[in-house]
């Protein structure tokens, strides 16, 4: 019998979630110039309703939201699917609730507004975490 070797796919469908509409469309195109595949969201139960819709690679969610906290969109995310990795940008001084982020599960946070090299590599390395279990 031949065994074969299961390669891991890299994350290329990512889910972004941020109320700031300039802010996601900005970064949407920059990802999509790296060879993302990007959804937005501008709202967390917008975010929701495509999670329950079609499946993504990672979701990177902002913390503060004028609808719902990026808190609660990480705990609809991990009952959804929990094998998701999701990132969290947080604005300056809300350190403390993004490592409450990462109590509930977030992969990371990174603080608004974050190189785009720096979020490319959290996302990186959620992936290759993902693919590691």
């Amino acid at each position: 019998m031949i065994e074969q070797s299961v390669q891991c796919n890299p994350c290329k469908k990512i889910l972004l979630v941020d109320d700031e509409e300039g802010y996601v469309s900005v970064l949407s195109k920059r990802l999509v110039k790296r060879n993302f595949e990007v959804r937005t969201a501008l709202s967390g139960s917008e975010a929701i309703r495509i999670v329950r819709s079609q499946s993504f690679d990672l979701a990177v969610v902002d913390l503060k939201m004028d609808d719902m906290s990026g808190i609660e969109v990480l705990k609809a995310f991990k009952a959804m699917d929990p094998r998701m990795p999701v990132i969290i940008l947080t604005g300056h001084g809300s350190e403390t609730a993004a490592r409450e982020g990462i109590a509930f599960g977030a992969f990371d946070y990174l603080i608004k507004p974050c190189d785009l090299s720096d979020l490319i590599a959290a996302i990186r390395d959620a992936c290759e975490e993902q693919c590691a279990e």
